[in-house]
């Protein structure tokens, strides 16, 4: 079967960073409920994107008639689901550890293994951080010979 990846905008890759994300459910400031038209534009996503989250049981609002009615647990869950994202895990990846975040039981091997996915993926970021700074190296290097060849075409022309 294959995964559906949805983008991650720009807009989302910097914001509150450095807060508390799982803290966002209990937080006591800010609104009790959110339209989907508030977290779509707080977090630079489409309503599209909301339901199709909502399709794959990753947010669960309540209903107010025809109005989907988004908890703060809801706007938790999504920045969990954008940050997920951000890093490279896929829809089911993310909807396994929000599972076991919400298990909240402390079940030693549920956690052991989260960990371990955790830890696997920082390697593959760290190994591709790697690689893209090597390709970035290979092509200041190649800029500074196209650079020079040019420089002595120049000079033999001018």
């Amino acid at each position: 079967m294959k995964e559906e990846k949805t983008p991650v905008p720009a807009a989302e890759a910097g914001k509150d960073e450095g807060n508390d994300v799982l803290s966002a459910a209990t937080n006591q400031s800010g609104p009790l409920s959110y339209s989907i038209g508030d977290l779509a534009k707080e977090f630079g996503v489409t309503l599209r994107t909301l339901r199709f989250y909502e399709d794959k049981n990753l947010l669960n609002p309540r209903r107010d008639g025809v109005n989907r009615v988004y908890s703060r647990r809801d706007r938790a869950r999504l920045k969990l689901v954008l940050m997920g994202k951000k890093v490279g895990f896929s829809l089911t990846e993310i909807k396994e550890m929000l599972d076991l975040y919400d298990l909240r039981d402390g079940q030693v091997p549920q956690l052991r293994s989260a960990l371990d996915r955790f830890s696997l993926h920082i390697t593959i970021l760290r190994q591709q951080r790697a690689d893209v700074d090597q390709a970035i190296a290979d092509l200041e290097r190649t800029v500074e010979v196209v650079s020079g060849m040019l420089r002595e075409k120049e000079k033999k022309e001018g």
